[in-house]
């Protein structure tokens, strides 16, 4: 499936919209929770069981746009939108089956395996393509696109749980949801397939006049992964991740705990209003801080995350318990910056590298997020028990692991401020660049 080029007249305003397709439809990963009771209920799972398909399933998101973003970035993002709607759609139906035949195995398999998969290649399929379209600004065209994971949810959760409510709880409800679930994703990813477009190779063929062609040094994927600046920004994702995530695992739990004993205690209602805020303010971040991040440049608007964020953690850590508005005001700053980072890292790594396989250095750096989610979940967690079993409770059970996320961001601030250019050794010459060479020759250009 060749990449399809945008003929004379296309619009690269129809782009984001494709990239949305698939984003919103993946972001349904985020609410995996709803189905996690009618499951433990109807399969007699227990909570750790009923869990492992979400878990499996970013895993393979990691893992999927680690190894597949050179495929993403040679076969272009018209298949990589066709896998990820195949591999997605599939793991629902698969798990459609298990529930009918209460076989939980095919869930984990459906929607962990085989659905992961299609996370990860659709998680990545347009990025690489909204940089090419939008060199004036790659913060807002990824901004647009991972806006729509960090809103998934907000669509899929109500949805999900109106249908379990007229459909039933039962094995047979359950394997009818996923069904549906399965069929309306597929429609709607099959928008971004068909809209999707690349730029035409010369600028003179160009309807809005937007120069195609790689601007600045170019790196391929292979020598990205030998550059400091890499692995820098490894770094600087996986803390901001690890950081804001610990919060988002936590949140119903935490400001219960942290406002157990005043006058003013938190209600269950309350509290997973507060989730639903948190949702709101992670997928703002993501159109609202990259976009800044064109206006005042990336590194910049990373130094306001890990700065801001260690603020703000240190404020909870200080006075977050006195004040319900302070702590809710600082949470949700600290899950904006958790999104704005997710989206601003494409355009960083654009930066670096140029937009030669951009796409597949961003597969790769993807990995820092499934460290992260494990990290921040196994900190807030493992010190909040030990702290019970201490005899602690309240906001005492999370004074240790706020520290502790304030480190992670003082050394995610650290590796940031250690950023600097590519050394000129790892760039690849223009015309390979641009065109892609023959194998031989890019070879021995990535072997110089």
């Amino acid at each position: 499936m060749s990449p399809p080029i945008a003929p004379v007249g296309w619009s690269r305003w129809l782009v984001p919209p494709a990239a949305l397709s698939i984003h919103l439809s993946i972001g349904q990963a985020y609410a995996w929770s709803v189905f996690k009771p009618p499951l433990e209920e109807a399969l007699g799972l227990s909570g750790t069981q009923s869990a492992l398909p979400f878990q499996l399933g970013i895993v393979m998101l990691g893992l999927s746009a680690a190894f597949g973003g050179t495929l993403v970035e040679r076969r272009g993002p018209r298949w990589a939108m066709t896998v990820a709607l195949v591999c997605f759609s599939s793991g629902f139906l698969l798990s459609a089956l298990g529930a009918a035949t209460q076989q939980f195995w095919l869930i984990v398999l459906g929607y962990g395996f085989v659905g992961g998969i299609g996370l990860g290649i659709g998680y990545i399929s347009p990025v690489s393509t909204l940089i090419k379209w939008f060199p004036d600004r790659p913060g807002m065209a990824t901004g647009i696109a991972i806006m729509g994971f960090g809103g998934g949810a907000l669509i899929a959760s109500p949805w999900s749980a109106q249908m379990l409510e007229s459909f039933g709880g039962d094995n047979s409800g359950i394997a009818l949801a996923f069904l549906v679930h399965g069929l309306a994703y597929a429609v709607f990813m099959l928008l971004g397939v068909v809209l999707v477009r690349v730029p035409r190779p010369r600028a003179e063929e160009r309807s809005d006049g937007r120069p195609s062609t790689p601007d600045g040094p170019q790196v391929s994927a292979r020598r990205a992964l030998r550059t400091p600046q890499f692995w820098l920004l490894w770094v600087v994702l996986c803390m901001n991740v690890t950081a804001g995530i610990g919060i988002l695992e936590k949140a119903a739990p935490m400001i219960t705990d942290f406002f157990a004993d005043t006058s003013t205690p938190v209600s269950v209602t309350a509290s997973a209003g507060f989730v639903a805020l948190l949702s709101a303010a992670n997928m703002a971040g993501r159109i609202g801080w990259s976009s800044a991040s064109d206006l005042i440049g990336r590194k910049n608007i990373y130094r306001v995350y890990l700065g801001a964020g260690t603020l703000m953690y240190a404020l909870i850590a200080l006075v977050g318990s006195s004040s319900k508005p302070l702590f809710v005001l600082c949470a949700l700053v600290i899950l904006s910056f958790y999104g704005g980072g997710f989206a601003t890292i494409p355009a960083y790594l654009k930066d670096l590298f140029g937009t030669y396989q951009v796409g597949a250095i961003h597969g790769r750096l993807l990995t820092a997020w499934s460290t992260a989610g494990v990290l921040g979940p196994l900190i807030v967690n493992w010190i909040a028990d030990r702290q019970e079993e201490a005899g602690k409770y309240g906001a005492d059970l999370y004074g240790t692991s706020l520290l502790i996320m304030m480190a992670l961001l003082a050394v995610g601030f650290a590796a940031n401020e250690l950023v600097r250019p590519v050394h000129p050794s790892h760039h690849l010459d223009a015309v390979t660049a641009e065109k892609g060479a023959p194998r031989a020759r890019r070879q021995r250009a990535e072997s110089a």
